[in-house]
């Protein structure tokens, strides 16, 4: 019985160690594997650097408040902007880009791409770009896919239209409306050095983000007490 046990053990710590060594490691991560040039999910450090990520904006409900919170803790966001609201919303645009906060396209209506394919991939990415480019004045070379949704046909046409992917490691699921101790919560559990977390500054009416607010203000504290470096997407491809 007791050898029974210790096999048992054994069985479970390597399970353990496995999975903590695949949890983040690209094997999640195809594409990045597959177009290390074009896609980047997170990258392999021991450093303690880490970017928070905004999309969906701007608004002027929530988006204003997240740059309140990342002015007071003198951290920079990468934020993917959608062209609709860019055009709804120019001078929460162009704070966002004043304040030096990064900036990437997120399309201009929000599509499944994988659903409506590679022509409509270029047609958002260039109406996006025309919005971003006549309202904050800047060529952005980042994308992000709506709901992270890529297959390799997409992902080959971002390099083709030189831009770079950028998906997510750590998952807020702030889109949920739910509340600053739930996101704190589904952040600290997973963030590692080198990763990408998902948070949105604006949404659909319905959804309440004022957790989000909550949220990353007292999380940002918390995490650089725990040697956590934010810095940008940018900042965290050019450390690949």
């Amino acid at each position: 019985m007791i050898r029974y046990m210790t096999t048992l053990n054994v069985m479970i710590i390597l399970s353990v160690i496995l999975f903590s060594q695949t949890s983040y490691g690209q094997i999640n991560y195809p594409l990045q594997v597959k177009y290390p040039d074009i896609m980047l999910y997170k990258i392999e450090t021991d450093r303690k650097v880490i970017a928070l990520t905004f999309d969906d904006g701007p608004d002027q409900r929530f988006t204003p408040k997240i740059l309140d919170v990342l002015n007071k803790h003198k951290v920079k966001g990468s934020f993917f902007l959608l062209g609709t609201r860019i055009e709804k919303y120019p001078d929460v645009a162009r704070r966002i880009k004043s304040e030096g906060h990064e900036i990437g396209n997120h399309t201009y209506w929000h599509p499944d791409l994988t659903k409506s394919g590679k022509s409509n991939l270029i047609w958002e990415i260039e109406k996006n770009e025309q919005a971003i480019r006549s309202v904050i004045g800047i060529k952005t070379d980042l994308f992000r896919a709506p709901y992270g949704a890529l297959n390799e046909e997409l992902v080959e046409t971002l390099g083709e239209k030189g831009y770079r992917g950028i998906g997510w490691s750590v998952d807020s699921e702030d889109w949920k409306s739910l509340t600053a101790k739930e996101i704190k919560q589904n952040i600290i559990q997973f963030v590692h050095p080198g990763a990408i977390i998902l948070l949105h500054s604006a949404g659909h009416w319905t959804q309440d983000l004022s957790g989000t607010v909550e949220a990353i203000d007292e999380l940002i504290p918390i995490l650089k007490n725990r040697g956590y470096e934010f810095v940008t997407v940018s900042d965290l491809w050019a450390l690949k």
